[in-house]
């Protein structure tokens, strides 16, 4: 039976949305989805991660991210150490900057989890030796200041997730296997729309940015992201229109054609169908705004 981690038992009562699980050694596990996402670390010994009917063996530097919704399990356990990075995509606010022009962000965050049950995680990331001490070394500062919880506690850990996050999407570049470099394209086309969301965007120029025909490239992206590129863009216009209508006082209008939207009626249209509401009656129930301006992961 399907066991349900619940957030409640995985994180600290003020509701902060990071935690750090240290399983020195990790026992065996059986079936279970969470109520949150995690990065896992796995940092010695051997064992089988089983998603569905996929399973791999585990060994010390692999890296992957699970979805809450993802049901997995270990098994056949020898020695198994890994540090899990949970934390809440609802609730997690981060300021990406630059990081979403990276191929490997989306490879390793966005795209590699869903492709996962594919290709057997043929794609993952495996960490060199230096790599995986430095990446250690930033869940335990991060483990230190969640334990500590001094004045600050909150802008420190998620500096440190950021910049394990960084340095994850970074390394995930220099080393793809085939499965991974086909990921590194997808996610090349992901960045590029990521820096033109406001713009139109053809499908010969994305397919050309992945180096593929436009039908191997749309049965590519598909598979990545289980969309097609135009409702992939729609999907993050509307995120960030819901960002701006939660933390700025501009028109809904406004808002439409900041993030792309050249008609406004079809852009309430979109997003009543994607939240459930619409733009106002979205703005009234969740409006805060504050003088930053952040992005949800």
């Amino acid at each position: 039976m399907k066991n349900v981690l619940r957030k409640q038992d995985w994180f600290h009562a003020d509701g902060f949305p990071i935690s750090v699980e240290r399983r020195e050694p990790q026992e065996e596990f059986g079936p279970h989805t969470h109520e949150f996402d995690e990065i896992v670390i796995i940092t010695g010994g051997k064992g089988l991660h089983i998603t569905g009917e996929d399973s791999w063996e585990l060994s010390a530097g692999d890296v992957f991210v699970i979805s809450g919704e993802r049901t997995h399990e270990y098994r056949d356990i020898h020695e198994l150490r890994l540090v899990n990075i949970l934390y809440q995509p609802d609730e997690l606010k981060l300021s990406l900057l630059d990081l979403v022009s990276m191929p490997g962000y989306h490879a390793l965050f966005t795209l590699e989890p869903a492709w996962r049950s594919r290709h057997q995680c043929k794609s993952r990331l495996h960490l060199s030796s230096k790599e995986l001490t430095q990446i250690v070394e930033l869940s335990e500062k991060l483990e230190t200041e969640l334990s500590s919880r001094h004045s600050g506690f909150g802008f420190m850990a998620m500096a440190t997730l950021m910049q394990m996050m960084g340095t994850l999407s970074r390394a995930y570049g220099k080393r793809p296997t085939p499965d991974g470099e086909s990921l590194l394209r997808i996610g090349e086309s992901l960045s590029y729309l990521e820096k033109h969301i406001h713009e139109e965007v053809s499908l010969d120029r994305l397919a050309s940015i992945a180096g593929m025909s436009q039908r191997s490239f749309l049965r590519a992206f598909h598979q990545a992201t289980g969309s097609s590129p135009t409702a992939w863009l729609i999907e993050q216009r509307i995120q960030r229109a819901a960002h701006l209508l939660r933390r700025s006082n501009r028109s809904v209008t406004d808002i439409a054609f900041d993030v792309g939207f050249n008609d406004s009626n079809y852009f309430t249209r979109q997003f009543t169908k994607r939240i459930g509401l619409s733009p106002s009656l979205y703005r009234k129930g969740h409006h805060s705004p504050t003088l930053g301006s952040t992005l949800q992961v």
